[in-house]
């Protein structure tokens, strides 16, 4: 089977990957290079901790890739599981942490539920004093995000995939209702299936197709930071839920720190936003961040910072399906797509290839929910 992946980042590269494990004649286009885009504007961040049973799932099936990532690809990514800690200000957010961890506890998953001062454990600076309940799975963490796309790009160049980078698909090729080929603006590739993995692009590329799908480009932006308490490499990456900041450590004592939205979350332009940080989200971040724990403070020297899209779906998860014959959909994952991507390329390669999915059972993700009453609903989004 010929098939043409759209887009470099980190889910066209492992579905690539994973294609051609299985046979298949793989070109992967991508307009710019090679994991250029928002593959590589992340925290690197690998968790269990979702609020829902097929995001648990997803990540279920990825983890033991990047367990075994160094040895199977070559390539060590730096794999380090501090665990995640999520806190809640609220007894409603507490309600919801409650709800989660017996969720993930039934799926497999040695998350807890803990109070305060029992935190203070994952993160010794913790204003415990400012919270009613935290949730910690000392299985999660973080890596590095340049490394991963690495693994994926050498090992799917090794299983025979042809990549060419700064081709553009500018149109999708389409007769009887069927998705039959694609055009950049060189040339044009007839293909048995098209693979739309094009990130913020993707719902540009589906509306090639005639779809028209729930894709908004949101900007999110991270700092590094250097705290005048020297941050821990084994503290947990913390999540204040209720105020909307979040931090974890960068090594040498260092920090990453994110969270809340831009004022003005409109969805953007992803050939035509800023890719640096704001001096005015930067000053309120790290004031939020001073709240949770005393390594950062409003002054805190800020090292680096860039901004980076999230593909938004409404409710924060993907769309992964065969949307119509020849275009298997792979895009919104709303922040979630490097730590799911081992399990989501074998997913779109067995879309493609078996007609249904086994790794995980993605039936819940297909893009006709957002018709009526949407089932899905995932809060730890950040």
């Amino acid at each position: 089977m010929t098939v043409i992946v759209v887009g470099g980042g980190i889910i066209g590269l492992a579905s690539a990957y994973e294609l051609a494990e299985r046979g298949s004649n793989v070109m992967l286009l991508e307009r710019n290079s090679v994991g250029a885009e928002n593959s590589i504007r992340t925290g690197g961040g690998i968790r269990a901790q979702f609020g829902t049973e097929i995001n648990v799932r997803l990540s279920k099936a990825s983890i033991p890739v990047w367990e075994s990532f160094a040895e199977r690809f070559g390539v060590n990514p730096d794999y380090r599981r501090p665990g995640y800690l999520f806190l809640a200000r609220t007894t409603e957010t507490a309600a919801e942490l409650r709800e989660n961890v017996a969720l993930q506890n039934d799926l497999g998953i040695e998350s807890e539920y803990l109070d305060p001062e029992s935190a203070r454990k994952h993160c010794p600076g913790l204003h415990s004093e400012n919270f009613v309940g935290a949730a910690y799975c000392g299985t999660d963490g973080y890596l590095d995000h340049h490394r991963a796309v690495q693994g994926y790009h050498e090992a799917a160049l090794d299983a025979g995939v042809e990549i060419r980078t700064g081709s553009e698909v500018v149109d999708l090729q389409c007769r009887d209702g069927r998705v039959v080929g694609v055009d950049t603006p060189e040339e044009s590739f007839k293909t048995d299936v098209v693979i739309n993995a094009a990130g913020a692009w993707g719902g540009r590329i589906a509306g090639m197709a005639g779809l028209n799908i729930p894709i908004a480009p949101k900007r999110r932006q991270l700092l590094i930071v250097k705290p005048e308490r020297p941050v821990p490499d084994d503290t947990a990456w913390t999540a204040d839920l209720d105020a909307g900041a979040h931090f974890r450590p960068d090594s040498g004592g260092r920090a990453l720190v994110g969270g809340i939205e831009d004022p003005d979350d409109s969805p953007v332009d992803p050939e035509r936003y800023s890719h640096r940080h704001d001096a005015a989200w930067a000053e309120d971040v790290l004031e939020r961040a001073a709240a949770v724990a005393d390594y950062v403070s409003p002054a805190t020297n800020i090292l680096n910072g860039w901004a980076g899209l999230y593909a938004m779906t409404p409710d924060g998860h993907p769309i992964l399906e065969e949307s119509i014959p020849g275009l298997v959909n792979a895009v919104g994952f709303s922040g979630h797509g490097l730590m799911h991507a081992p399990a989501v390329g074998a997913v779109v390669a067995e879309l493609t290839l078996d007609g249904t999915a086994e790794t995980v059972d993605v039936s819940v993700l297909t893009a006709d929910r957002f018709d009526g009453q949407n089932p899905l609903a995932e809060h730890t989004v950040f």
